[in-house]
This record gives C-alpha cells, sequence and structure tokens, in this order.
C-alpha cells in the first residue's frame, strides 16, 4: 500500500473536493489561474491542469494542505 496521499485520487476528485471545501474564490486568490477566477468550471480546470504540470502541482499542495486541515 502507497503511502503517498494522491495515489488513487482522480484530478476531477481533487477538484470537486477542494471547491466544496474552499471554494472558487479562495482557490483563485491562493492559485493565480484563470481557470478559477474567471468563470470558474471543473471542465476547464481539468483541461488547464492536464495540460500544465506546475498548477496542477500547486493544486495538489492545495489538496494536501486541506487533507492536513481535515484531520
Amino acid at each position: 500500500m502507497s503511502n503517498d496521499p494522491l495515489h488513487g485520487v482522480k484530478l476531477a476528485q481533487i477538484i470537486d473536493e477542494l471547491v466544496d471545501f474552499y471554494g472558487w474564490e479562495y482557490m483563485g486568490n491562493s492559485i493565480s489561474i484563470r481557470c478559477f477566477t474567471h468563470n470558474p468550471t471543473i471542465k476547464s480546470s481539468l483541461t488547464f491542469l492536464r495540460r500544465t504540470p506546475w498548477a496542477r502541482t500547486k493544486v495538489e499542495q492545495l489538496y494536501l494542505r486541506m487533507l492536513e486541515e481535515n484531520k
């Protein structure tokens, strides 16, 4: 079994949980990317994050922070 908390978690699930926990506005303030600040949708975010490794890394870091806060 992997110790990586991201193992087996789909990107769509990460975004869903972040939106439920923080909301789009907080996410856009935390990570300044257009797909979070201008008419945000799960679909547009997935498209951008799949093509942009640095942004995906930031989103994954925010997700790990959220998991820590929920402990």
